[in-house]
């Protein structure tokens, strides 16, 4: 249903997206990701190490950690700034377009710098920029897609990350002899479908002065959602950050865990971590395509956001235990069946229960992005009290611990009453 407004479209409820139209919104997420990934998951490390091989490790840390801060930042305040958007090209094509040419710009920088403080502005010119992309995405499932077409769609979202990391950790490994195309490949790869997705939008459009002035209090509402206020999304967001803090926790530690937990050379620990992450894709794949067909088909999501948790904190809980690398990749299996599940439905679950998805759609899925980026640095600063227990090294308690997270975020779901 469209219903017109003083020349500005409302859509209360967007018509039945094209097969054309999801096949490129797909693709852009996925782009995205890989460009936004790789370079976090290898590129990035091996840049420093050119540039820096003395002091690689803080070097690393330092580009690392303030690119994740900025994130943090980015994603709510562009998704803000693109609902208020009164451009006569739409509300957010502006950002979609501009984001993906200031990300693969970064990229660009990154890849031809000499020193550490280039490399960290373009690093932060990359982040600000495909966060820009990553908010635009977002808000497009509801600005674009129907109720009865969320789970379907959400659970090819919901594949986009794993698939990334290795679609990017192939690339990185193929171009590894060029550091230009190590960074550019990915952020074309991330460039052309978004370019593609915004010429084929039907964006929406608004009037003119129809948005509030922007001041310094609208700037703070827009990194904010009161959960008293609206339950449904604070529930919604705190089953997503401690989801993502099991997630965080296994994807930091999956490397030492192998080389001190099960004793694996460390000539052999890139193979088995490739090996492990192709069988997890897999799985996730799987679990979040059927997923979302079958939760538009049941009209319910909570049961699938409840069930899929708790396998994901299960496989925690083999990994956590396992004595060898075979019992390690049931626990992955587990592990991708679960995520998969649960990033299908929840995002079209988070779609549902928006508190205003006509003014706010940008703004209030920042915010619930925030719930996936903050857990990647809060997971390594708390992972060392779980270490400790025992004398040091225990992963068992670890991975224990971040089971216990990801099963009391399947129960933080069940509060949420604007939704089966």
């Amino acid at each position: 249903m469209v219903e017109s407004y003083a020349g500005t479209e409302r859509r209360l409820e967007p018509e039945r997206a094209s097969a054309a139209f999801v096949a490129v919104y797909a693709l852009a997420y996925l782009g995205l990701w890989v460009a936004l990934l790789t370079p976090v998951v290898v590129s990035l490390a091996v840049r420093v190490q050119q540039i820096d091989p003395d002091g690689k490790e803080g070097s690393l840390a330092l580009v690392t950690g303030v690119g994740a801060l900025l994130a943090l930042v980015a994603n709510p305040f562009f998704g803000h700034l693109s609902d208020r958007t009164t451009s006569r090209f739409g509300m957010r094509r502006p950002w979609l377009i501009g984001g993906a040419l200031a990300g693969t710009l970064g990229l660009a920088v990154v890849s031809l710098a000499q020193d550490v403080p280039v490399l960290l502005l373009g690093w932060c010119l990359a982040q600000a920029g495909l966060n820009a992309v990553l908010a635009t995405l977002t808000a497009l499932l509801p600005d674009q897609v129907p109720t009865a077409q969320r789970g379907r769609v959400s659970g090819l979202l919901g594949m986009a990350m794993s698939a990334a990391i290795v679609l990017g950790t192939f690339l990185a490994q193929a171009l590894q002899n060029s550091s230009f195309w190590m960074f550019m490949a990915p952020g074309l790869v991330g460039m052309v479908p978004a370019l593609l997705l915004a010429a084929m939008l039907r964006d929406r459009r608004l009037e003119p002065g129809s948005q509030p002035r922007y001041d310094v209090r609208e700037f703070a509402r827009g990194f904010w959602v009161n959960p008293v206020r609206h339950p449904d999304f604070g529930w919604a967001w705190l089953s997503r950050f401690l989801l993502f803090m099991g997630v965080a926790t296994l994807l930091t530690y999956q490397a030492y865990y192998l080389t001190d937990r099960l004793h694996v050379p460390e000539g052999e620990v890139a193979r088995l971590v490739f090996v492990a992450t192709l069988v997890q894709t897999a799985f996730v794949v799987a679990g979040s395509n059927a997923s979302g067909w079958l939760s538009d088909r049941l009209g319910r999501r909570k049961i699938f956001v409840l069930s899929s948790a708790v396998v994901f904190g299960l496989g925690l809980l083999v990994i956590g235990l396992a004595g060898s690398f075979s019992t390690f990749l049931v626990g992955m299996v587990l592990t991708g069946l679960g995520q998969g599940v649960y990033l299908a439905v929840d995002l079209a679950l988070v779609a549902d229960v928006l508190p205003n998805r006509e003014t706010d759609a940008g703004k209030d899925l920042g915010v619930f992005n925030i719930a996936n980026a903050m857990p990647q640095s809060l997971a390594p600063a708390i992972a060392p009290v779980f270490l400790a227990v025992g004398g040091g090294g225990n992963y068992s308690v670890l991975f224990g611990a971040a089971a216990v997270f990801a099963v009391v975020g399947a129960l933080s779901i069940q509060p949420v009453r604007r939704v089966r």
